[in-house]
């Protein structure tokens, strides 16, 4: 489905990869300046061969720098003046189109971030019955039904009535974290005819269809036609090519199932529409059992390639890199993975934080960006660093490495996978671009691998495009040679004067 949408923006006869990229992390500066950072990279996004972009909710949060994903209406992407500005922490509506419509000029698609599990910043409280449940055992209740004073009117005094007329109240909820009459924090559960947690959902905590906020009732009619209308409206009106959905573990999975097929309908105008869910679990089989409940084309990312990457990068010389893809999406069904190494949820400081150590990080990505399968997402905090309490640098010359992708990493492939701490493998090239050979090592000696190139290749020198290793390799008459990468690192050759090293000066 990436390559559908991608081709139906650019053309049948495009023959690049495709390559997305998180284009924000959890500590992005606020005061609206985002979308106009967007708007002045896309040049050399596309450069570098990125061809689609995942942006941070363009939604109103529930504060002027609440990230979108506390959010409080999806009918505002910085229009109106609500919770404190016109614009979200990442800009105004007008900027947030300027943005994707020069990406779209740029031959870059773009990708929403949905967030439909709750919403949160309600304008005013009501009155309800509920039940107190166990915070580990959501199933089970605590204490009798009684009435609670909960964050569940929301009016948009801002917007009014354009766009959607629906004025959501506790009817459109499951559940929600906060009694205001008692002063209480806990997870309450909504009683009345026909409410229960969704039955679709993980079931970690008993039922895990309670995550924050104000949990939305994705059975509730008036809430499925809003959303549904919703997903038509924002593709449309923003010109984006599909979604990211946020936290789809914790959503009815009948409701992703019917909402994907609904802006995918015949007639409706986006047939194409690239759908990722994030299921954080690592668990490919899992993975495997949400997809195949769906009902139609659907992708999730990667989560137990990137736990791989995390023991990987923790074990050093120590961990076997011919088990990297053991149990990962991307090995037992790569036409729905969406490979990637760290994002927003995994970075330092956050509930998921699971990052992978810096040294391994070239390592991963190349093994997500110069192998045929899966969907691979680059990281914006990898490209550009990450900021806050806990600042990470840069991956050195993430942008070759993806360029090498964009160039190089074409055709068949060839697996050399026959050693712990180093495993190469060749891409032949094909009618349009020519070939490569990766070499990745986590031992504490230099990698050296032999590879069969073909004897066509006899006699040409091939170099380190990233420049990390100084060899000169000459192909011998019989299309080997040996090559080589340094300590706990990687290595991209190519031939010397193959098509497109010249842009390897640029950066």
């Amino acid at each position: 489905m990436a390559s559908g949408a991608d081709k139906l923006h650019k053309g049948d006869d495009h023959t690049d990869n495709f390559t997305m990229m998180q284009y924000f992390e959890w500590y992005c500066p606020a005061g609206g300046v985002h979308w106009k950072r967007y708007a002045d990279d896309v040049e050399h996004l596309r450069d570098v061969g990125i061809t689609a972009c995942w942006l941070p909710p363009p939604t109103k949060g529930s504060n002027p720098e609440g990230t979108g994903y506390d959010i409080y209406d999806l009918w505002d992407l910085g229009e109106f003046d609500q919770k404190g500005a016109k614009g979200t922490k990442w800009g105004t509506k007008e900027e947030m189109l300027a943005g994707v419509k020069k990406a779209r000029e740029a031959g870059i698609i773009t990708y929403i971030d949905a967030v439909l599990n709750h919403k949160a910043g309600a304008d005013k409280t009501e009155e309800f019955m509920a039940t107190m449940v166990d915070q580990n055992n959501r199933n089970k209740t605590v204490g009798e039904m009684h009435n609670i004073q909960g964050w569940t009117k929301f009016t948009f005094p801002g917007r009014g009535d354009e766009y959607s007329k629906l004025k959501w109240n506790f009817n459109h909820f499951t559940g929600v974290d906060y009694d205001d009459k008692t002063k209480t924090k806990a997870i309450y559960k909504i009683q009345g005819e026909g409410k229960s947690w969704a039955r679709d959902v993980d079931d970690e905590h008993g039922s895990y269809d309670y995550l924050m906020f104000a949990d939305i009732d994705h059975h509730h009619p008036e809430v499925q036609e809003d959303l549904n209308n919703w997903g038509d409206w924002v593709l449309k009106e923003t010109g984006a090519f599909g979604f990211r959905f946020d936290a789809v573990k914790h959503i009815s999975r009948d409701f992703i199932g019917q909402f994907v097929k609904h802006i995918r309908r015949e007639g409706g105008g986006h047939p194409s529409a690239f759908c990722v869910g994030e299921f954080w679990k690592d668990s490919a089989e899992a993975l495997g059992e949400y997809l195949d409940g769906l009902g139609t084309q659907f992708s999730v990312f990667d989560t137990p390639l990137q736990g791989n990457f995390k023991e990987a990068g923790d074990g050093k010389e120590h961990y076997d890199l011919r088990k990297i893809f053991d149990g990962s999406l991307v090995q037992a069904r790569p036409v729905d993975a969406v490979t990637l190494v760290d994002n927003h949820d995994t970075q330092v400081g956050q509930a998921l934080q699971n990052w992978v150590p810096a040294w391994f990080k070239p390592l991963a990505y190349s093994l997500i960006l110069l192998r045929p399968d899966g969907y691979p997402c680059v990281f914006f905090g990898d490209m550009y660093g990450c900021e806050g309490e806990n600042p990470q640098p840069a991956v050195a010359q993430l942008g070759d490495i993806i360029r090498a992708r964009k160039l190089f990493a074409y055709g068949d492939l060839v697996d050399h996978w026959d050693h712990p701490n180093c495993v190469a493998w060749l891409r032949k090239g094909d009618d349009h671009h020519d070939g490569c050979v990766t070499v990745i090592c986590n031992g504490t000696d230099e990698g050296a691998k032999r590879v069969e190139v073909g004897k066509e290749h006899a006699g040409e020198k091939w170099t380190d495009l990233l420049g990390w290793h100084s060899a000169e390799v000459t192909i011998g008459d019989d299309g080997w040679a040996e090559f080589f990468s340094p300590t706990q690192s990687i290595s991209i050759w190519t031939k010397s004067d193959a098509r497109g090293r010249n842009e390897f000066k640029k950066d």
